[in-house]
C-alpha cells in the first residue's frame, strides 16, 4: 500500500477528510510502509551527497518502525551515516540515563544498532538548568535551521490531540520551550514511572511552528482509544484544543492508521455518508443500527422516512424497510442465548453455538489472572453449570500488578506463621517497607506469581472448577519484571500450542480487547491467534468454535455481536464475587487507566449498558449481558 501524500478530500469516499490518511489492516505492516520511505529518502540523498534531516517521535507508536530500519541496516546494509536526527521531545527534569528519558529509549530502540554518527544525533536536554532553558530552545531550534531544516517529521498523536508534548491549547507559530503536560498524557505514561505521581508535570518540546516546518510530515496512529481524537484532527475544525489538527494546514502530511484508529472516522463509521456502498449483510447491521441511535427508535419502528432523511434511501432499494428492520430484528434476536456453550437436543440454526456434543470441552485464555472473570464471568457460570468441562488458561502470570504492600503483607503473615521459614524473608520484607517502585527482583516477583495464582484457583473453586482443569501459563515474552516486556519467541508460541493441543477444545474465548495495540492483551491475542494459523488443518480443530469477549472498557458494537449470554441479578452477584477472589486488584491496583472505578464496578455498569442497548433497540429487557463475536478462521 502506498502512502505517497494525495490531496485530502478528493475522493468522495474521503470527502470529509481534511488530512490525507492511510488506513491499514494491522500497525506492523503500517510500520514497514513508513520505515520504506524513510529508508527510500535516506537513500536518496546520500545519492545527492546531501544529509538527510530526520524529526523521530518516542512512544510506543514508532517501536516497530525503528525495528524495521534496524533490520533493513543489519540484513539490507542501509547506512544512516549522512542521517542528521532531531528527536521531538524530552520530560524536563529528566537525567539521560533515567530509563524513562527519551535518550534512553532512542538508545535502545534505534541509536544503539545503526550506524549513525553521535555527533548528529540530537535530543533535548532535560538536565538543562530551568535558568538556561529559554536560551537552550533558542539554541535547538538553530541548530534545525543550521542542519538545513527536517525533510521528514515522524510524529505519533496523544490522546489529548497532541504532537510531541504540544498539548491543548498550544499556540499555531509556538517553537520549541518548556511546557506544562496534560493530566491525560502524565496519566498515559503512568505505567512506565510506576504511577502517575511519578511522571513529570513538564517536558521539552518542538512547537507546532517548529513541526510544521518540516518538508515531509507521517503521523501514525494505533488502537481504538485514539480512534476519537484522530477523527477530531482529520475532520474537525483546526482547534488549538486539538493540536494535531494544525496539521490541516501542511501541504505534505499523511496519517497512517490501522483500522482500529480509523473507526470514528465517516467512511469506516457511517460510510453510507460518503456515497454508495457494497451492502454485505454485516454494513447493513451496522446501518440500522446507526439510524437506531441517531434517530432514538427501537428497530421495528424505524420508517422509511428515517432511512430517506439519514442518506440510507440506497438501502431500500434491495429491500422494503420493514423487511430490512426485521432482517435485524431476527440477527440480534439469534445472538441471544442462555446456553453459551449449545443447547441439548435443540434445533440450533436460530442459535448461535452448535447444540452437539451436548457436552463440550471449552478452553477460556485470559491474558491475565481475573480478565476471565471481569469479562465473561456470568458465561463462565453458566458453561459450568451446564456441564461443559471447563478450562481456564491463564497466558501471563500478571507479577507486576501486584502491589509491594500485598506482598509484604503475605510474606509478613509467612514469616509469623512460620518463624523458621527462610531467613530471606527477613531481606525481602525489609527491602519491601516503604519502597513504592516495581522491584525487578526474583524472588518478591515469584511470591507476586504465586499470590495471582492463588487468587485465580480461588476464584475458579467458587465456579466449580477443579484445580486441574486451571493451568498458568507463564508466558515468558511477560517475564521481565518491567511495564517493557519482551517480543514474543518461539518459546511463548510452543506453549500456547501445546495447551490447545492437549485439550482439544471444542470452544474456545479469547480476549480480543484491541484498545492497547502494544499493550498485553493484543500480544496474547496474537500469539493466540498465530498458533491457531498454524493448528486449523488439524482434525480436532474442525470441530472447535472460537469466540472473542473484551475487557472491561470496551463492548462489542452491537452490529457484530454474535452471541449475547444474559445474566439474571443472581448471576450479576456471583460474578462480583469471584472478581472479588483476586483481592490485590480490588482496591488500589496499578494499572487500571483512567478510569477509577474498580474493575467490578466498571463490568457491571459496561454489562447494564449493553443490557439496556438491547432494550432500547426493541429487545427483552435483561438485568445485564455479556457479549462476543465468532472469530472464523
Amino acid at each position: 500500500m502506498n502512502i505517497t501524500y494525495k490531496s485530502p478530500g478528493a475522493l468522495e469516499q474521503t470527502r470529509f477528510e481534511k488530512i490525507h490518511s492511510v488506513i491499514f489492516n494491522d500497525s506492523k505492516q503500517a510500520s514497514k510502509i513508513v520505515a520504506q520511505e524513510i529508508a527510500d529518502l535516506i537513500k536518496k540523498k546520500r545519492k545527492q551527497n546531501k544529509n538527510c534531516v530526520l524529526g523521530l517521535a518516542t512512544g510506543s507508536s514508532p517501536i516497530s518502525v525503528y525495528q524495521e530500519l534496524v533490520r533493513m541496516h543489519v540484513q539490507e546494509g542501509l547506512s544512516f551515516e549522512n542521517v542528521i536526527t532531531f528527536n521531538l521531545d524530552e520530560y524536563f527534569p529528566m537525567d539521560k540515563d533515567d530509563i524513562n528519558s527519551y535518550h534512553h529509549f532512542m538508545s535502545i530502540h534505534l541509536f544503539d544498532h545503526i550506524d549513525i554518527y553521535k555527533k548528529n544525533i540530537h535530543i533535548p536536554d532535560g538536565g538543562i538548568s530551568k535558568e538556561k532553558i529559554n536560551e537552550y530552545c533558542a539554541d535547538y531550534e538553530k541548530q534545525i535551521v543550521d542542519a538545513g531544516g527536517i525533510d521528514f517529521q515522524l510524529l505519533g498523536i496523544g490522546r489529548t490531540g497532541h504532537i510531541g508534548f504540544n498539548e491543548p491549547g498550544s499556540n499555531y507559530s509556538s517553537l520549541t520551550r518548556l511546557v506544562h503536560l496534560d493530566y491525560m498524557t502524565r496519566n498515559d505514561a503512568r505505567k512506565s514511572f510506576y504511577g502517575i505521581e511519578n511522571v513529570p508535570t513538564t517536558a521539552i518540546t518542538m512547537g507546532i511552528r517548529t513541526i510544521r516546518k518540516s518538508n515531509r510530515i507521517v503521523l501514525m496512529a494505533w488502537g481504538n482509544n485514539k480512534s476519537l481524537v484522530v477523527q477530531k484532527a482529520i475532520e474537525g475544525e483546526i482547534d488549538s484544543n486539538i493540536p494535531s489538527s494544525f496539521l490541516q494546514q501542511h501541504k505534505n502530511v499523511t496519517f497512517v492508521l490501522d483500522e482500529s484508529a480509523s473507526e470514528a472516522l465517516t467512511r469506516i463509521k457511517s460510510p453510507w455518508r460518503t456515497g454508495s456502498c457494497d451492502w454485505n449483510e454485516e454494513l447493513k447491521a451496522k446501518a440500522v443500527a446507526w439510524l437506531c441511535d441517531k434517530t432514538g427508535k427501537s428497530i421495528l419502528n424505524l420508517t422509511e422516512s428515517d432511512y430517506n432523511d439519514n442518506n440510507l434511501s440506497e438501502l431500500l432499494l434491495s429491500k422494503s424497510c420493514y423487511d430490512l428492520n426485521l432482517d435485524f430484528y431476527k440477527r440480534l434476536h439469534r445472538s441471544i442465548t442462555g446456553w453459551p456453550g449449545g443447547k441439548p437436543e435443540s434445533d440450533d440454526k436460530g442459535r448461535p453455538e452448535r447444540s452437539s456434543p451436548a457436552k463440550k470441552r471449552v478452553l477460556i485464555f485470559s491474558p491475565h489472572p481475573d480478565d476471565d472473570v471481569i469479562s465473561m464471568g456470568g458465561t463462565f457460570d453458566r458453561l459450568v453449570s451446564q456441564g461443559h468441562e471447563v478450562h481456564i488458561v491463564y497466558q501471563t502470570s500478571g507479577n507486576i500488578a501486584v502491589n509491594n504492600s500485598d506482598v509484604l503483607k503475605f510474606l509478613e503473615v509467612t514469616s509469623s506463621a512460620f518463624p523458621n521459614s527462610k531467613l530471606e524473608n527477613k531481606e525481602l520484607i525489609d527491602l519491601l517497607k516503604g519502597n513504592n517502585e516495581i522491584l525487578n527482583h526474583p524472588e518478591i516477583r515469584k511470591i507476586a506469581r504465586i499470590i495471582r495464582e492463588k487468587e485465580s484457583l480461588a476464584a475458579t473453586r467458587f465456579l466449580g472448577i477443579p484445580d486441574s482443569q486451571v493451568h498458568f501459563l507463564k508466558l515468558p515474552f511477560y517475564e521481565t519484571g518491567t511495564v517493557k516486556k519482551n517480543i514474543p519467541s518461539e518459546i511463548d508460541f510452543n506453549i500456547t500450542r501445546d495447551i490447545i493441543t492437549n485439550i482439544k477444545p471444542h470452544q474456545i474465548y479469547a480476549a480480543g480487547d484491541l484498545a492497547d495495540p502494544h499493550g498485553t492483551h493484543k500480544v496474547c491475542l496474537d500469539i493466540f491467534l498465530s498458533v491457531l494459523e498454524d493448528l486449523k488443518k488439524k482434525s480436532f480443530m474442525k470441530d472447535c468454535w472460537v469466540w472473542l469477549y473484551r475487557g472491561a472498557w470496551h463492548e462489542w458494537p452491537i452490529h457484530l455481536i454474535d452471541m449475547a449470554v444474559p445474566m439474571s441479578p443472581n448471576q450479576v452477584l456471583r460474578k462480583r464475587k469471584a472478581i472479588f477472589f483476586h483481592q490485590t486488584q480490588k482496591d488500589n491496583v496499578m494499572f487500571q487507566g483512567d478510569d477509577n472505578r474498580e474493575f467490578w464496578v466498571r463490568t457491571e455498569d459496561r454489562n447494564r449498558a449493553i443490557a439496556k442497548r438491547f432494550r432500547d433497540i426493541g429487545m427483552s429487557d435483561y438485568t445485564a449481558i455479556e457479549t462476543f463475536k465468532r472469530y472464523h478462521f
